[in-house]
């Protein structure tokens, strides 16, 4: 005859987890999103100087080797 059959362990549901542990993703998503506007719409950098004079469009780069230099102007060379 089969024997009968042995209990290895007893299954039982776990508990329902609780709001935070299901939400907290949700919760720390808003915090950083509504910090991260508030420091973006808030944090301001150094005021820019307004002055009176005119600011260049461009500028010419440095010579490449220091010292004397000869350059062109509208009506021939430069000393």
């Amino acid at each position: 005859m089969a024997k009968a059959p042995t209990v290895i362990g007893v299954l039982t549901e776990p508990p329902a987890p609780t709001w935070w542990k299901v939400n907290r993703h949700k919760v720390f998503g808003v915090t950083g999103l509504l910090i991260g506007y508030m420091v973006g719409a808030h944090l301001h950098g150094a005021p820019e100087q307004q002055s009176d004079q005119p600011r260049p469009g461009h500028t010419t780069p440095a010579p490449a080797t220091p010292g004397e230099r000869r350059t062109h102007t509208a009506h021939g060379l430069a000393a």
